[in-house]
């Protein structure tokens, strides 16, 4: 039979008070009890621990031996307990967070930041992606969180962190360039650059709608997956397309922001909610309080 861990503790209290007495008050139980215990323990061990006399409780030469071991155990006993209490508290471990590639730029390093502040202990692996694999990956498994533009897929948790204004992107020098505002009807004439429809088609079925209810079809010219690539044709003059005004920190030169009259769109968390990770849940509050804090569409 091995000694406990409350054998252990007794013991350490004895060696450093020199006294039952004082050791059995700073344990809070009764002398009797305490030399139970550290009766118990020696037989454990088979050895002497202490020798008491009319000047006091000093350490056997054995029990000199054992001390030093007897206080390492316990250390990292602590140690032990200390760490699950911090996994508890969503403190340490192991996420995967997934940034959408339109949001990655003025999302990831603030969101990062944030995190590594509040929770040092753990560990975050990031991944830029576009949507389609950004909603499989959170749906599977592969990505304990994500944040992109609401992806309209049923199943997911979600909170909107941010709302930033939509808006038409243009050619420096297009005659609406200068406008302070446009609607979507003031632009049925132009020429549009879009992503391909296969990217995410529940996005293209609400610009569809959106089309429909500004009263036409829009003629598309061009189609680039990325955010990078749109920019680059509106641009070079192949059309103008729309964006939420925080891509404009992707390209400063060239192309001209107006926003779109009543055109908002949000950025969301998403994760699964059956991921009962504490981690998970202390981040998506640390992100939380970090949007009611910061406009997350210029941080970075």
């Amino acid at each position: 039979m091995n000694p406990d861990l409350r054998q252990l503790r007794y013991f350490v209290a004895v060696a450093e008070e020199s006294s039952f007495t004082r050791a059995a008050s700073r344990l809070m139980i009764t002398q009797q009890s305490l030399s139970q215990q550290i009766n118990a323990l020696e037989r454990i061990l088979g050895a002497k621990l202490f020798h008491r006399d009319s000047r006091g409780t000093t350490l056997s030469d054995t029990g000199s031996l054992f001390l030093p071991e007897a206080r390492a155990v316990l250390d990292r006993a602590d140690e032990a307990v200390a760490v699950v209490r911090r996994a508890v508290r969503g403190e340490t471990g192991r996420l995967r967070l997934a940034f959408l590639a339109t949001t990655a730029n003025h999302l990831l390093p603030p969101v990062v930041r944030a995190a590594r502040e509040h929770l040092p202990g753990l560990e975050l692996i990031t991944e830029e992606t576009s949507i389609a694999p950004l909603v499989e990956g959170v749906l599977s498994g592969e990505f304990d969180l994500a944040f992109t533009r609401p992806p309209q897929v049923p199943g997911l948790a979600a909170r909107t962190i941010v709302t930033e204004q939509v808006c038409v992107v243009l050619p420096e020098g297009h005659p609406l360039a200068d406008r302070t505002e446009l609607t979507l009807a003031e632009l049925a004439g132009e020429r549009w650059v879009m992503t391909p429809r296969s990217s995410w088609e529940p996005w293209h079925r609400t610009f569809d709608e959106n089309f429909r209810a500004a009263g036409f079809s829009p003629e598309i010219v061009a189609r680039d997956a990325s955010v990078q690539g749109l920019l680059g044709l509106v641009a070079a003059g192949v059309g103008i397309t729309r964006l939420g005004w925080s891509a404009h920190n992707l390209r400063r030169t060239g192309v001209v922001f107006v926003p779109l009259a009543g055109e908002v769109t949000p950025t969301e968390m998403i994760w699964r909610p059956d991921n009962t990770s504490p981690a998970l849940r202390r981040v998506i509050d640390v992100v939380t309080e970090l949007a009611a804090a910061t406009d997350l569409t210029t941080t970075g």
